[in-house]
């Protein structure tokens, strides 16, 4: 029987979600938490793989199993007192085994906060960054994103990804007050891709660089050309789409 779960999770103090050597991970500490409970080897396969200290409102992923009962309410119940508080697990369900928690998705959307004024209640979710920002600017440039399908340029290097090319259906920023919320959706993204966007779209915000220079940097398909690596404890995947 194939199960898909649809989990959250704060990433601050795991390695990202998937497993690896001398590291602690989401995934890691779920498939243990299930294994012990269903009293069988599990391992699960998620919807795509978050960055050391990224966060997930809205994950996905799939596990084999041949023990029944692991989709009741009252085993959700147990799996969640099992957890740590900062990863939850809002269902399972028994699905086809054609459904692939990686694979079968259509779309991811992330969001990116940043706040520009000296506040408390955002320091562990958001970037503050108070040198002033040119939010119109920024929105020019993600225009200019949406033009693009080879985001090379935003590709942490080294990165194991077969290809470089993303679709894009949105990527916008919207401010309220001192909070800015960057929002994008593609069908899949590259490591470290969206960081790195954020990063360069910053510069566009303050004067670094210009919409031109913004062509050339994704033309280039060189990660040297682009900006910084905003920090990763103000990005969350917040929705998957099947």
């Amino acid at each position: 029987m194939r199960y898909k779960i649809s989990l959250a999770y704060n990433g601050g103090r795991y390695h990202g979600w998937q497993v690896q050597p001398n590291a602690v991970t989401v995934q890691e500490v779920l498939d243990k938490c299930l294994s012990a409970l269903l009293h069988v080897p599990v391992e699960t396969l998620g919807c795509g793989r978050t960055d050391a200290g990224v966060h997930a409102a809205d994950f996905v992923a799939h596990f084999d199993c041949d023990v029944k009962g692991a989709d009741e309410a009252s085993f959700v119940g147990k799996l969640n007192r099992f957890l740590p508080q900062d990863i939850v697990v809002f269902g399972i369900t028994e699905v086809g085994e054609e459904f692939n928690a990686r694979f079968s998705a259509v779309s991811r959307t992330y969001k990116y906060l940043i706040h520009t004024r000296k506040d408390p209640f955002l320091n562990d979710c958001s970037w503050y960054y108070p040198h002033g920002l040119d939010v119109e600017m920024m929105n020019e440039g993600c225009k200019v994103l949406m033009q693009y399908t080879d985001f090379a340029s935003f590709c942490k290097t080294g990165g194991d990804n077969g290809t470089t090319i993303c679709h894009l259906t949105e990527a916008k920023f919207v401010e309220d007050g001192h909070r800015i919320t960057f929002t994008i959706t593609a069908d899949r993204f590259l490591r470290n891709m969206v960081r790195a966007v954020v990063g360069t779209l910053t510069d566009l915000g303050n004067g670094r660089i210009s919409l031109d220079d913004l062509h050339k940097i994704i033309e280039s398909k060189n990660r040297c050309s682009a900006g910084q690596s905003v920090p990763a404890k103000a990005l969350s995947l917040v929705k998957v789409e099947y």
